[in-house]
Order: structure tokens, then C-alpha cells, then sequence
């Protein structure tokens, strides 16, 4: 166990441990005071059965009320003194509260401290739960192009081999090594998201040409999984934001979208954008296999990985969308998801403050 794990658990023992010091002390004080309160009851009942005493001896009732003068002597019959039990009332009421109050405040305060201890440990339980799914997900993701690697080259070395063969296993591997250098930049740009080390600096965009320029990267694989992807952006459109920033987050989308289409044989996604007030929305639509609504709101955590259901497995690598939904809060932009159900389709949309044209 981690040393500063294991103080964490001693201080939050001994802390639990005042708590029950404090309610035992809570307990025993107000037993004394109840007690010193019975004494006193106690020492005032045997003066009025001094004074009933006297009174049957036949001492004036006059010289008995001087004698005891904490007495009163009603209709023949001694009673204590109204001052006298409403002191003592208004004391044992004291007591209690002030006991009330000073073990109030000791309980919160302790209470504030097994709050802060235990939300420590439960922030550190979530980092070692990321990290263990961060080393499966790297496993997973590194293990699958290191195998088609190993098997592109074994073949290469092993067989003579066609030029139209050589060069289908030579762009074998050039996909999984970008593949890798993909999963390596994503890790690489979360863990600086996380940490807020990125400069970004804002400033006009214009949308339709930045989303030409990530679109076209994309069209070639598309037309490989038969999807068709439309963009409807209005060339004066413009937002301000980070170039470098957008480009990432649109990309991220756009392969998402990709991602979840291809597992259903091919369909559409269309890329659209509009002008809402001082703020502009672009719109990723697509086709393919959704989420569940309940979804929603883990969509955007780290290495989150969603269940596509009905045999579809898993898809993304749990980076992508985490990384859009924190370069769009250090611009000063927000994003969004909405799907209608597993097999409906989804909808992202990001948000970023408009550009006026110059």
C-alpha cells in the first residue's frame, strides 16, 4: 500500500475515532449534569421534609421560613421555592446546551474532516481506475497493429512476394503505424488537456474551409465503408477559436462518426453549421448505430467506451470525445450529444462564439 494511502486510512480511523470520543464525552457530561441536578433536588427534598418536620413540632411557620428560606410554606405544606426551581431548571437547561453546542461544533468539524478524507480516497480510487483502464486500452489498441505488423513483415520476409502484393502490405503497415501514432498523439494530447497545458490563442476561423480541409482527409476512407459525407457550411461563416483547436475537434467528430457508420454496412453523415444569435453551431449528424440517452453524460468522460449492443462490441478508444469536450471549454465553446437509441443515429454539436467578417 502507498505511504500517503495508508495515512490517508490512518488519519480517517482516528478520526472516526474522535467522533466516538466526542459523542461518549456528549454522553458522560450530560449525565453529570443530570446528576449534579438530582443532588441538589435531593438536598432541597430533605429540607422540606425538615421543614414539614418542624412545622408538626409546632415551630412557627415564620420562624421555619427564616430558617430555610429556599422553602415556601403553602396551606401548611412546604414546597421548594418557585426562583429556586426555576434556577435550577434554567441551569440543567444551560448545561445541555452548552454541551449541545460545543460537541456540535466538534462532530462537524470532525465530520468536514472524514468528508475531505474520504473524497481524497475516493479521487484517488478514480486514478488508479483510469490508469488501469489506460493500460488496458493501450494494450488493447497496441496490440492489434503490432500484430498485422508482425504479420505484414513475416510474409514480406518469408515469400517472394508481387509488387501488387508488396504494395498492399506496405500500406497495411503505413495504416497501423498511423493508427499507432494516432492512439500516441490522443494519450499525449489528454494527459496535456487534463493537465491545462495548452496555449490557445482565439481568433477568426472561417468554418467552411477548415471543414473542407478535415473532410477531405476522410473521403477516401469513406468511400472504402460506403459512406457518404455531405458538408453544408456557408463560405462567410466564421468562429472564434483556436485554428489548431477546431481542426482537432472536427477531425475527432468526423471520426466518430466514421466509426459508428461503419459497423452497419455504410450510410451518411452530414456535416452542417448555422447562426444562432452571437454564437455559432456546427452539426456532425450521422447514421449509424447511436447510444442509449442514458448514455449522454459519460459519453465525454475519459477512455469512457460505450457498448454498441446486439453483438456490436465496443467502439472508440475512450479519447476522442474527451479531448473535444476540453478544447471546446479552454475556448470558451461547449459541446453536445443527443442520440434517439441504439441503431437511430447521433448527433454532436459544438458551439464557439461568432467572428464577425473584417
Amino acid at each position: 500500500m502507498k505511504a500517503a494511502r495508508l495515512f490517508q486510512l490512518t488519519a480517517l480511523l482516528l478520526v472516526v475515532v474522535s467522533v466516538f470520543q466526542v459523542c461518549w464525552w456528549l454522553f458522560d457530561q450530560h449525565e453529570q449534569a443530570e446528576t449534579k441536578v438530582h443532588e441538589v433536588q435531593k438536598l432541597y427534598a430533605e429540607q422540606i421534609a425538615a421543614v414539614d418536620s418542624l412545622l408538626l413540632a409546632g415551630v412557627s411557620p415564620e420562624r421555619v421560613q427564616h430558617l430555610l428560606p429556599d422553602v415556601v410554606i403553602l396551606a401548611g405544606h412546604a414546597e421548594l421555592s418557585p426562583a429556586i426551581a426555576t434556577k435550577l431548571a434554567d441551569e440543567r437547561r444551560r448545561r445541555s446546551n452548552q454541551y449541545l453546542w460545543e460537541g456540535g461544533f466538534f462532530l462537524l468539524a470532525l465530520c468536514a474532516c472524514i468528508a475531505v478524507i474520504w473524497k481524497a480516497l475516493h479521487a484517488e480510487a478514480e486514478v488508479l481506475k483510469e490508469q488501469e483502464s489506460f493500460l488496458a486500452l493501450v494494450s488493447h489498441q497496441f496490440k492489434t497493429p503490432l500484430a498485422s505488423l508482425q504479420l505484414s513483415l513475416e510474409t514480406m520476409s518469408l515469400r517472394q512476394l508481387s509488387p501488387e502484393q508488396q504494395r498492399l502490405l506496405i500500406d497495411r503497415m503505413l495504416a497501423d503505424l498511423t493508427r499507432m501514432e494516432t492512439m500516441v498523439s490522443r494519450i499525449l494530447d489528454s494527459v496535456r488537456l487534463s493537465r491545462g497545458r495548452v496555449d490557445l490563442k482565439p481568433e477568426p476561423v472561417r468554418l467552411a474551409t477548415a471543414v473542407a480541409r478535415v473532410v477531405g482527409q476522410f473521403e477516401e476512407r469513406a468511400r472504402k465503408d460506403r459512406i457518404h459525407l455531405e458538408t453544408q457550411i456557408p463560405d462567410g461563416m466564421q468562429v472564434l477559436a483556436d485554428p489548431l483547436a477546431v481542426d482537432v475537434v472536427v477531425r475527432n467528430l468526423i471520426e466518430n462518426a466514421l466509426n459508428a457508420v461503419a459497423p452497419v454496412g455504410g450510410g451518411k453523415i452530414t456535416v452542417s453549421s448555422r447562426r444562432v444569435g452571437p454564437e455559432v453551431e456546427l452539426t456532425v449528424r450521422d447514421s449509424g448505430i447511436g447510444f442509449r440517452p442514458a448514455d449522454e453524460g459519460r459519453l465525454f468522460e475519459r477512455f469512457s467506451r460505450l457498448n454498441a449492443g446486439a453483438g456490436g462490441g465496443y467502439y472508440g478508444t475512450g479519447l476522442g470525445l474527451y479531448i473535444v469536450k476540453r478544447l471546446m471549454q479552454l475556448v470558451g465553446g461547449r459541446v453536445s450529444a443527443r442520440s434517439e437509441g441504439l441503431g437511430r443515429g447521433a448527433e454532436f454539436v459544438l458551439v464557439w462564439p461568432a467572428a464577425e467578417l473584417p
